[in-house]
């Protein structure tokens, strides 16, 4: 079976781009250097700050656009995004597209109701910008699943780590900050906690709390094999 060609939209931030691309080269276990996929990726951490959604200002969609554009113009077979929150600018992408975008929102969704039927609340770790868009808000409602959030001093919180995480802080106490703030959301009801943002796996990882945690990053690289290896059948463009 041919492999298909992935375009990445990377660089939000370079960190997360790298573990995407270190999380599916390991996934894919290649038998021969040859059997992995081929990757074009546009790592371009110059595109507007995303996570607080801004209406005056620079603006990201149209640099999304353009390098989705660049992305397909050099062959890409499809195009995804390392980043939840750009995921905001989803329309301006596919629009610029005549390839399929695959969307890490909704193969969060419908892998949490095809793995985990029976959470009917979870807790979200995201960016301002993504929870103002309510990207998953809007997909987990469609599936009947509630979406807890942080309050207030609990998403300021956030921000100001996922700004620290950003600089390259990966430190005990990051990872502590990121284990707390989890442990709000399991406190106050969720069943199973999502990270929604590409840093926080960077931070997070499953031992470190009690209840399931949906990684949105492995949920990429498990649908981006799928359809670039496996042969699945990719979403219509």
């Amino acid at each position: 079976m041919s492999l298909k060609t992935v375009g990445v939209i990377g660089g939000m931030g370079p960190a997360a781009t790298v573990d995407f691309m270190d999380r599916l080269l390991k996934a894919t276990k290649a038998p021969t250097e040859q059997d992995n996929l081929r990757l074009l990726v546009d790592c371009n951490p110059h595109v507007p700050d995303r996570n607080h959604l801004q209406p005056d200002g620079p603006q990201p969609g149209p640099v999304l656009a353009q390098m989705a554009r660049g992305l397909e113009r050099s062959g890409a077979d499809f195009v995804v995004m390392a980043c939840n929150t750009a995921h905001a600018y989803e329309g301006e992408i596919r629009a610029a597209l005549t390839v399929p975008f695959v969307s890490l929102i909704a193969e969060t969704a419908a892998m949490l109701k095809a793995r985990h039927p029976q959470v009917k609340r979870a807790g979200l770790l995201a960016a301002s910008g993504c929870l103002d868009a309510r990207l998953y808000q809007d997909a987990l409602a469609k599936n009947e699943v509630e979406t807890l959030t942080l309050d207030a001093e609990g998403l300021q919180r956030f921000m100001t780590l996922l700004y620290e995480i950003k600089r390259g802080d990966l430190s005990d106490a990051a990872r502590a900050e990121m284990r707390a703030l989890a442990d709000l959301l399991i406190a106050a009801g969720a069943e199973l906690v999502i990270a929604g943002c590409t840093e926080v796996p960077l931070v997070l990882a499953q031992p470190d709390i009690a209840k399931p945690l949906l990684d949105t990053m492995a949920v990429l690289v498990e649908r981006t094999l799928a359809y670039a290896r496996d042969g699945e059948a990719l979403p219509a463009a």
